[in-house]
């Protein structure tokens, strides 16, 4: 086969080394489409001429690769076994007319056409073939598809084939290809039913029939390409010389999606066989790959096909007219209930929107023997009785957008709830609900009481109330025609407790003694007067109060409650509370003044009425004799606690606080001898720092130089600068200190030294 082309294409040798290395670095995501056609000219000498039309559609929102210019295409014959055979490359073929695709406006809906856009690049050339009994292909490849299509495998590496067959017949008819009569649309609403026009014309009168079918592949296809061939059959722009056909078809993701069904709907989208129209209502948004096949046939006999490769774009379009109605119950789409019960007038809001795309209201009010129509936007209608009627609302009657609002209207005979209810004001027992709703020619089916606290579906049912209160008592009545009314009433429920109930929280205690009294008693709230008498000669009109008992003693606590209606209960409850008596704990000690050499200490005991006593050291230690002594280990503040216990059990406790002060007996000697005999050999400081925390010492000679210098309390100077060379003279030098002892405290000072030889 490559000798063939050698001989036959001997001067496109270059060309085809030149398209094998050519290196082509674009984002290819752009295809979204086209389709090949021809006309035949003449046939003259066994020779046919054409004119090859491809047109080939762009996303221009994907920031893909542009249109070739110029572009190649491949022209092939089939072989004896129905293969094919390349015939000849068609090169440099400039691109024509790029057209923007627009869209059709629908004044129905609010279209997001910002977020597509289409535009048509087209090709034309003229082709000579000899006549056979063999047919031709034409075919154009690139790369790539949208990589965000749904309904196909791996779409961003995924190219395009546009093909066309001339067939023996159509060569001998010099036949032209049917050519398509409208543009798809670049985009579609989900969810609105579709009515697309994809028929095709042919000029030789010839019959026509249409099917959806699949896509071609091409370029792009195998995820190891070798980046830079850009020409090889898996490149961005596969050689015609080498990547003939047949080419594959497009993946379609079973079993959700095939070549006859591209897109998903309900009802589901399709082709009429006869007339081209795509019909159905897509219900899922997307990006999805389509192929239109226009089969021609010339006396029975199929001489011909047309294959439009296109991406419909299914996108959420919002209505911008809609028909709506208030306070009606939906019942259907676009159906509602209304329902007026004692009332043959009703107002009905219109809710219909969007108001600045409605030009007309039709209202038709069906009364069986003849119709009313009004043309308002709201409306208000009296119907002549009782009974249901039909009515319908109409947005834009007559134009292409419009909607409706069908409703069932109502009207029933009245419906009037009341009851009445008695009880015994002072008595915490139930109160009697009495039904007296009246229905007009209708028969009361359910009775919904509602009492705050609690509920009931009887007519007449009894309640008692647990809280007192103003009580707004609810009932709502509903007949056989689901109509409804409702009576609100006031219960002033403000009865006396049937007994008090009170819980104190202890009954004997230790003076003082803190006692809290629960008051149980129901029904009673902030709105009743309530006296408590301690026994004490003290009072309170707290529903729960608390009471501090002072002295001992035995006790009676008297209750009386008063309602705002004035019932009354009192109890008295005798003897009830005893205080006892308590001892009062008290020391002192000696020494008051405590250090770090002086931590042993006597406490005496000077409490009252104690009978047994309980020591605590602040952690120290612990003692129960009545006069102890204690020696704290350490320096530090204590928390000495003395617990004192009366004969009856009760206790008093004392809490003081002791300072173990911390001290120094640090000093500096004022001369020393460093000679070498081992005794007073350097100058350092003696005695005792307690907690140390920090040191400096700096000490100077008399002409203000430093000598030496320490941050180690147990270093001292030897009598050389810095410990270190030759002796110093002896004479006077000056040093200074500082030390951060316990607690923080800081203690300094400054002195002489005589150095001696």
């Amino acid at each position: 086969m490559i000798e063939n082309v050698i001989k036959f294409f001997g001067n496109k040798i270059a060309l085809l080394v030149l398209m094998l290395g050519l290196t082509v670095s674009v984002d290819a995501a752009h295809i979204v489409g086209g389709t090949l056609t021809y006309d035949c000219i003449s046939v003259s000498n066994n020779l046919a001429t054409y004119v090859i039309t491809c047109e080939l559609y762009r996303d221009t929102k994907s920031n893909g690769a542009g249109f070739d210019d110029p572009a190649n295409f491949g022209v092939y014959i089939q072989n004896g076994s129905g293969g094919w055979d390349f015939y000849d490359v068609i090169t440099g073929i400039d691109l024509g007319q790029v057209v923007e695709i627009g869209f059709e406006d629908d004044i129905c809906v609010d279209e997001p056409s910002d977020d597509v856009g289409v535009e048509s690049g087209t090709y034309t050339f003229t082709l000579g073939l000899p006549v056979s009994n063999m047919a031709y292909m034409i075919s154009y490849q690139r790369c790539c598809r949208n990589n965000s299509i749904s309904n196909i495998s791996s779409p961003g590496s995924t190219g395009i084939a546009l093909t066309i067959e001339i067939s023996p017949e159509a060569q001998q008819f010099c036949n032209d290809s049917p050519i398509w009569n409208e543009f798809p649309p670049i985009f579609i609403c989900n969810g609105k039913t579709l009515s697309i026009d994809q028929s095709a014309t042919d000029s030789d009168g010839d019959s026509l029939v249409y099917r959806f079918c699949s896509p071609l592949a091409a370029g792009g296809t195998d995820g190891s390409t070798t980046p830079g061939n850009a020409s090889g059959c898996e490149g961005v722009t596969p050689s015609p010389i080498i990547c003939g056909p047949p080419y594959d078809p497009v993946n379609f993701i079973a079993p959700l999606y095939s070549p006859q069904f591209p897109l998903n709907g309900d009802p589901l989208v399709n082709i009429g066989l006869m007339d081209g129209f795509i019909n159905g209502v897509p219900n899922i948004s997307g990006q999805f790959s389509v192929g239109v096949c226009v089969e021609e046939y010339r006396n029975g006999i199929k001489i011909g096909e047309v294959k439009r490769d296109f991406q419909f774009n299914v996108l959420d379009c919002i209505p911008l007219v809609f028909a709506d109605i208030d306070g009606a119950e939906k019942i259907g789409d676009q159906s509602y209930f209304i329902q007026s019960c004692g009332e043959s007038t009703i107002s009905i809001k219109n809710l219909s929107t969007r108001i600045d795309h409605i030009v007309s209201y039709e209202w038709v009010f069906d009364l069986g023997t003849y119709q009313d129509t009004l043309d308002t936007r709201d409306v208000t209608y009296t119907f002549p009785d009782i009974g249901t009627y039909q009515a319908t609302m109409i947005l834009n009657k007559g134009l292409d957008c419009a909607d409706t609002v069908d409703m069932t209207i109502g009207i029933f005979p009245d419906l009037d709830s009341d009851f009445n209810f008695v009880y015994d004001t002072c008595v915490a027992g139930p109160v009697a609900f009495t039904d007296l709703s009246v229905a007009d020619q209708s028969t009361i089916i359910d009775w919904g009481w509602d009492f705050e606290e609690g509920t009931a579906q009887d007519q007449n049912p009894a309640y008692t109330f647990v809280l007192p209160g103003d009580k707004v008592s609810t009932l709502i009545v509903t007949d056989d025609n689901n109509c409804k009314d409702t009576t609100e009433k006031i219960i002033q429920y403000y009865p006396a407790p049937a007994a008090i109930i009170v819980e104190p929280n202890a009954f004997i205690g230790c003076a003082p003694a803190n006692i809290s009294f629960d008051n149980l008693t129901t029904p009673i709230n902030e709105s009743y007067n309530i006296e408590w008498d301690f026994g004490d000669g003290t009072t309170s009109n707290e529903i729960s109060p608390n009471h501090m008992y002072d002295n001992p003693g035995v006790y009676s606590i008297k209750v009386s409650i008063t309602s705002p209606l004035d019932c009354y209960i009192e109890d008295e409850f005798l003897n009830w509370i005893q205080v006892k008596e308590s001892p009062i704990a008290d020391y002192i000690f000696t020494p008051t003044k405590l250090n770090s050499f002086n931590k042993l200490v006597e406490f005496t005991d000077l409490s009252i009425d104690a009978e047994t006593w309980q020591w605590s050291f602040g952690g120290d230690g612990f003692s129960q004799i009545q006069n102890p002594t204690h020696e704290f280990r350490d320096t530090g503040s204590y928390a000495v606690q003395l617990v004192a216990f009366h004969e009856n059990g009760c206790t008093d406790t004392l809490i003081q606080f002791l300072d173990v002060e911390p001290l120094s007996t640090f000093f500096f000697p004022n001369a020393f001898t460093p000679n070498f005999d081992g005794n007073n050999e350097t100058f350092k400081g003696k005695g005792v720092v307690d907690g140390i925390e920090g040191f400096e010492m700096s000490i100077w000679n008399r002409w203000g130089e430093l000598v030496f210098q320490s941050n180690d309390i147990n270093v001292g100077w030897d009598g050389r600068k810095n410990n270190s060379g030759d002796l110093s003279p002896g004479g006077v030098y000056v040093y200074t200190y500082s030390i951060k002892g316990a607690r923080n405290k800081v203690i300094e000072g400054n002195g002489v030294v005589t150095l001696v030889r």
